[in-house]
């Protein structure tokens, strides 16, 4: 059969700019939306629907590979979404005046936290001076010193009484040192001196004795009147000061009331403060810094304590638990908030409590809660990476317990796993509506699937991000805007129409197929970047055709190191590869190795042998422990394959070895199936096989050749091998025809087809491919199954049956042997 080789329009789909109605980007406008240019409908919608969805648990998972432009329609779906929605809450920790370790949320819409915690700072200065003027004001004065007069008279009183009974006993009252003592009196009414009183008769000393006794005794009665009376003072003086403290403090605290007490929360907070501002007159006047002085208990120093104290110091101990901490402030936001959070720690998503040292320890209270970027996000939508997020210790887990309560509780990690038991801030979990959208791999995503039973409710939406999209007329228009777009966003040059032309081709080859274009934006983004410095070392102004090319070349150099190794040692016979030729058994296999982002064909001599056996196919390789499974299932197909076709009524009666030549590394895949069964068929009949022809593609038990991976790095990588040791015009490679569509081959292959030096052949059989290595027809069965003398097939089929008559001979052989021993 005569099969028709590949011209060199057939190995590259080229992208003709004259249809393009432009002549340079410059002349073209950018997209608006990257999902117009990069045709992602499953994706688009997706997003779409799941940021339009309001249930619990839709929450979005977009998953493709990188450089897909996930990261950017994400973010333009969610602010078209966002520039639509209202403004969020803004929220505030303020102070729990019954338990300090609790600290309170309040809530306000966008804009009135901040204008509420500015009118509180002010309010409490301002109530620190209208207090401070109170106090000092002359009614007060007048009022406090009435207070102390009329306890200064009682106590006065109290001493006359006493010191009048005490004349009348000859006694006089005195004040010593240690407090009050009662001493006798000489005739001329003065007290009499210790040495006079000494010389007393003892009948007149105990006499005097008996009337100081006597007279405590009842001096006691009058003087235990004077803490009862004392306490009266106090109590006076703190009705006073509540009185005067309140006529200050309501009108400045109604005006708060007035202006934000339509939030209950807010009023009963506000009611707080007035409250514990009253209650801490002292401490709040003072700011902390007098408060033991002032509880000595004499009213002046309270009241000299009042008027001390730092009326602007915001930050003392005293005051600073009334200020407001603006957790969320929105004031400055049009719509809801997009955040994207490209550190997701525990911290950075929950929030946290800092502490301060001070005086060697550390402290806290609810003016060092900081917020996460849930806290920042809510109302809106959060973007996150799935792979940061999973290797953050405690990140994943936060963020599920968080989705699940609908509430974000700020505690630190030790909290959570319970490795720290001090004592520390509880604030009040702040409610959470928000969505969250995480980017992943697929292979993050599905791994999720399956292990974790609570992503599937947590994340029911998958926005799936393709790698590549359909080649027609409309997606290369939409794809020369899209150029036009990254132009703009990376200040370049703009590309001519042929330059354009040739970013298009590339975009085919990135993904491997001629009928399709690549949406990775970041490879397209990184050939542009480097287009365009190579216009500039060629003094272009604008990008040519030729600058692409010169950064596609480049690109590739920067990489191909170990290839051109490779390619060296094949040329210097150091590694075998026959491209002159035809031996038996020997077919030359192409395979693809990968190293990070660069792909590389390289040529493998796969070698045969048989001899008499029991129908095994030995896969060295997988003896060696250097197959991987999928290469070790291609090598099985092999034997059902010869089974089925040379021996379906006869067993197969033979032992075959296959070998990757000087392979010194694992093995994966299934494309070098179909040379392996070429490889046998030749070692089988006996035919040498063409070694300017090499082979890729898998197998089927029918012989079915099926299509395979890097068909283009694979014709490369053999024709890099030819081109060194002298191209013939008859070498090439046979490749699946389904796998033709996928071909854009490098430039100078192109040319040696074109030039008929190289040829690239696509095959659907196994006997397509046997005709082609061998020169040989393959030849089709009779009625009876039997293949024609002279034709690959028949060959096989003949030398099968003669092995299995050997085999039975052999074996009667060996059983007659036996019986004549026994």
């Amino acid at each position: 059969m005569a099969l028709q080789r590949l011209d060199s329009d057939a190995v590259y789909n080229y992208c003709d700019s004259d249809s393009f109605s432009f002549n340079t980007t410059a002349d073209i406008e950018p997209i608006d939306e990257l999902s117009q240019a990069l045709s992602q409908p499953r994706a688009v919608e997706s997003l779409k629907f799941g940021t339009a969805m309001q249930r619990h648990g839709f929450n979005i998972f977009a998953l493709g590979q990188p450089g897909t432009g996930r990261h950017g329609m994400v973010g333009q779906t969610l602010d078209k979404k966002a520039r639509q929605s209202r403004v969020p809450s803004d929220w505030c920790y303020v102070n729990n005046f019954q338990d300090a370790s609790r600290p309170r949320t309040l809530e306000f819409p966008a804009g009135q936290g901040k204008k509420f915690a500015e009118d509180m700072k002010n309010t409490v200065l301002e109530v620190r001076n209208a207090l401070k003027a109170s106090f000092e004001s002359e009614e007060y004065q007048n009022r406090l010193q009435s207070v102390q007069q009329e306890f200064k008279d009682q106590q006065q009183k109290a001493f006359e009484e006493v010191n009048n009974m005490a004349r009348q006993r000859g006694l006089s009252l005195v004040r010593t040192p240690n407090g009050i003592a009662f001493a006798p009196l000489k005739e001329d009414g003065e007290v009499m001196p210790p040495e006079e009183y000494q010389q007393l008769s003892e009948e007149k000393r105990k006499e005097t004795e008996k009337k100081i006794e006597e007279l405590q005794e009842e001096s006691q009665k009058v003087f235990q009147k004077i803490p009862q009376w004392q306490k009266e003072v106090r109590r006076k003086i703190q009705e006073l000061n509540n009185e005067v403290a309140k006529y200050a403090i309501s009108p400045l605290i109604d005006e708060l009331r007035n202006k934000y007490g339509q939030n209950s929360e807010t009023a009963e907070h506000l009611d707080a403060v007035e409250n514990d501002i009253l209650e801490n007159l002292q401490t709040f006047m003072t700011g902390g810094q007098q408060q033991a002085q002032a509880g000595a208990g004499a009213p002046q120093m309270q009241h000299q304590g009042f008027i001390s104290g730092d009326e602007t110091d915001m930050d003392s101990p005293a005051v600073r638990k009334y200020k407001v901490n603006l957790l969320v402030d929105n004031s400055e936001r049009e719509g809801s908030p997009v955040i994207y959070e490209d550190n997701p720690t525990y911290a950075n998503l929950v929030g946290k409590v800092e502490h301060i040292s001070q005086m060697g320890a550390l402290i806290t209270d609810f003016n060092l809660i900081k917020p996460g970027s849930l806290h920042r996000a809510n109302g809106g939508a959060l973007i996150l990476d799935a792979r940061k997020v999973l290797t953050q210790p405690g990140a994943w887990e936060g963020l599920k317990r968080v989705l699940k309560s609908k509430k974000v509780k700020i505690e630190s990690l030790a909290e959570m796993f319970s490795l720290l038991s001090t004592v520390t801030l509880e604030p009040e979990p702040i409610g959470l509506d928000l969505k969250v959208v995480m980017i992943g791999s697929p292979f993050i995503y599905y791994l999720l699937q399956y292990y974790d039973p609570e992503f599937p409710e947590l994340f029911r939406v998958a926005a799936d991000f393709d790698v590549q999209m359909h080649r027609n007329k409309e997606s290369q228009d939409m794809f020369a805007r899209l150029l036009r777009t990254i132009i703009d966003r990376e200040n370049l040059r703009h590309f001519g129409k042929d330059a354009v032309a040739r970013m298009i081709e590339q975009s085919s080859r990135i993904v491997g197929d001629g009928e399709r274009m690549s949406t990775r934006i970041k490879e397209i983004t990184d050939l542009m970047v480097e287009a365009d410095y190579w216009a500039g070392e060629n003094g272009n102004t604008g990008v040519e055709a030729a600058d692409v090319e010169k950064a596609v070349e480049f690109m590739t150099y920067r990489s191909d190191r170990l290839r051109q190794r490779i390619q060296e040692e094949i040329e210097r016979g150091t590694l075998i590869i026959d491209t002159h030729g035809e031996v038996a058994g020997q077919v030359n296999g192409l395979s693809v190795l990968s190293l990070g982002d660069f792909m590389f064909g390289r040529p493998n001599r796969i070698t045969a042998r048989i001899q008499m056996g029991k129908g095994e196919v030995i896969d060295i390789e997988r003896e060696a422990k250097l197959s991987g499974p999928l290469h070790s299932k291609g090598v099985l197909i092999l034997s059902g394959f010869l089974g089925a076709r040379y021996a379906a009524d006869r067993p197969l009666s033979l032992k075959a070895s296959l070998v990757f030549e000087q392979s010194y590394g694992g093995i994966e895949g299934d494309s070098a199936s179909s040379a392996e069964l070429f490889a046998l068929i030749s070692a089988i009949a006996g035919i040498p096989v063409k070694q300017g022809l090499a082979v890729t593609g898998s197998v089927n038990q029918f012989g079915q050749i099926q299509a395979i991976g890097g068909v283009n790095e694979k014709i490369e990588g053999f024709f890099d091998v030819c081109s060194r040791k002298g191209l013939t015009g008859d070498q090439g490679v046979l490749i699946p025809e389904a796998n033709a569509k996928h071909l854009m081959l490098r430039k100078d292959v192109v040319e040696a087809v074109s030039r008929e030096d190289f040829h690239i052949y696509p095959i659907k059989t196994v006997d397509e491919g046997i005709e082609l290595l061998t020169g040989t027809a393959a030849g089709t069965p009779d009625e009876n199954n039997n293949y024609p003398e002279g034709t690959v097939n028949g060959m096989v089929q003949r030398k099968l049956a003669e092995m299995a008559d050997s085999m039975k001979k052999f074996s009667q052989g060996q059983e007659q042997g036996g019986g004549s021993e026994s």
